[in-house]
């Protein structure tokens, strides 16, 4: 036999031979402490481009969770935590913009501009509507021809109750 089919034969006799439990604890996830967790996810990953630092699968961003989890360990809140890595590596890694100075913008926009487009849709409508108009405009009857419409509406009613 080649030396690549034994070697082969090998990894797989030692897959079959190795209890299950041993995978399972390779791939159980780290728990991490409370404040550190939090932080963890509302911080961008610098490490891949367009991930949050909780999934990231990279090195780097473990052992970034890791430094975090020690720090909150030590005693840093969250917000703590995330600011310290904002310090770092940078503002666009902030998952969510402050709630003060202009990051407030980035929170008041969104229903600014969801109240602002329903007015805008609401007077829109009215105007295709046209102007409101009394009842008694709507019909275009004077008042005489509508005493006649009366009349010959009494006379129909006490024909059909004749019949």
């Amino acid at each position: 036999m080649s030396r690549c089919l034994v070697h082969g034969v090998r990894l797989v006799a030692a897959a079959l031979l190795v209890p299950s439990g041993a995978f399972a604890q390779e791939t159980e996830a780290h728990q991490y402490h409370p404040a550190a967790q939090e932080a963890i996810s509302k911080i961008r990953s610098p490490f891949c481009p367009g991930q949050t630092l909780e999934i990231c699968p990279s090195w780097q961003a473990e052992e970034l969770r890791d430094s975090i989890d020690r720090w909150a360990g030590d005693g840093l809140t969250a917000d703590s935590l995330i600011e310290l890595v904002v310090a770092t590596h940078g503002e666009e890694y902030r998952g969510f913009p402050k709630r003060s100075g202009t990051g407030l913008l980035a929170w008041l926009m969104p229903p600014a501009a969801l109240v602002l487009g329903l007015g805008l849709v609401v007077l829109a409508l009215r105007r295709l509507r046209g102007p409101a108009t009394p009842a008694s405009e709507q019909s275009g009857l004077t008042e005489e021809e509508r005493e006649r419409l009366d009349t010959a509406l009494a006379e129909l009613e006490a024909m059909e109750q004749t019949e």
